[in-house]
């Protein structure tokens, strides 16, 4: 709740760029508000799953991922 989301996927982002690894698909989740989900994906993050995501939803997320 604090808004260190907005910073910290963002700085992670950039690091992922500088250190030339745009293979990484980065992802995550918590309690994200709804705005804030709309602004990471601007910015690169893939995906966000926000409390009552089930584990199937992440795992076929991932497997998706995996399976191009």
């Amino acid at each position: 709740l604090s808004g260190a989301h907005n910073t910290l996927f963002v700085k992670i982002l950039d690091l992922l760029r500088v250190k030339r690894v745009p293979d990484i698909v980065l992802f995550g989740g918590g309690i994200i508000p709804y705005e804030d989900v709309a602004f990471l994906k601007e910015k690169g993050v893939r995906e966000l799953f926000t409390p009552g995501a089930s584990l199937k939803e992440i795992v076929d997320f991932v497997k998706g991922i995996r399976n191009g």
